[in-house]
């Protein structure tokens, strides 16, 4: 008995050790293609209109030397595509999860600068959501909550 208990520990071990050596090995793929990552709005308007005289938007160029940004007209003549990445790197593994949760990955800067210059650019002012209401509920704080953090996560 003692044998079989020993040999199924065993086993379980070695499949420990080969599921963690796997998921690290995707988790630190998935963070050298993330920090690579263009991220892109198509704005309704000419290219000299996003960039007039090669100034990025206010929102962008907050950001200074830690994006690289790119500007190219949009595919059948609908504008004006901005594109973005970080140049720093994304953390990865549990460090990805604690810099999301703390406000810290730099694609969360990014995406939010990004949707802040479009709206900038085609309406003149970085719109913002309407209060909510109170919502005692459980469920009206879980949509608080998703509200709070939508200004930097999400798609663009």
């Amino acid at each position: 008995m003692n044998r079989a208990v020993l040999g199924a520990v065993t086993v379980g071990g070695i499949g420990v050790g080969v599921t963690r050596w796997l998921t690290s090995r995707r988790t630190k793929a998935r963070a050298v293609r993330e920090a690579g990552r263009w991220m892109m709005v198509t704005i309704n308007r000419d290219p000299d209109e996003v960039v007039p005289d090669g100034r990025l938007p206010e929102p962008l160029a907050r950001l200074g030397d830690t994006i690289e940004v790119q500007v190219r007209e949009a595919p059948g003549g609908r504008g004006t595509e901005l594109g973005a990445r970080p140049l720093r790197p994304v953390p990865a593994g549990v460090g990805e999860v604690l810099a999301r949760l703390e406000g810290e990955d730099p694609r969360q800067a990014v995406r939010r600068a990004l949707r802040q210059a479009k709206c900038l650019i085609e309406t003149g002012e970085v719109l913002r959501p309407d209060e909510q209401p109170d919502r005692p509920t459980p469920t009206g704080r879980i949509v608080d909550l998703a509200a709070q953090r939508a200004g930097g996560e999400g798609r663009l």
